[in-house]
């Protein structure tokens, strides 16, 4: 495991230092636990977008052929 020396605040401090002693853990699990945790929610946050981008794109097709076949059902010769 590498080490990481960080300066932060006083009072973020303190508040990690209460939050891991509520929790019974050590400040550092608890800023390595803050960490992995918020990367989790970026990461999750960077596939809702992915997401949200391909259904745009695939929503903005489906519209096109589903316009394709209302041609078709009103005039077959089309």
């Amino acid at each position: 495991m590498s080490a990481l020396t960080i300066r932060l605040p006083d009072e973020i401090l303190d508040e990690v230092d209460k939050r891991s002693a509520k929790l019974h853990i050590s400040r550092s699990e608890y800023i390595r636990l803050s960490i992995a945790k918020m990367n989790k929610g970026i990461c999750e946050d960077e596939r809702r977008a992915k997401l949200m981008e391909t259904s745009h794109r695939v929503r903005k097709e489906s519209m096109r052929i589903n316009s394709e076949f209302a041609k078709v059902e009103h005039d077959p010769e089309a």
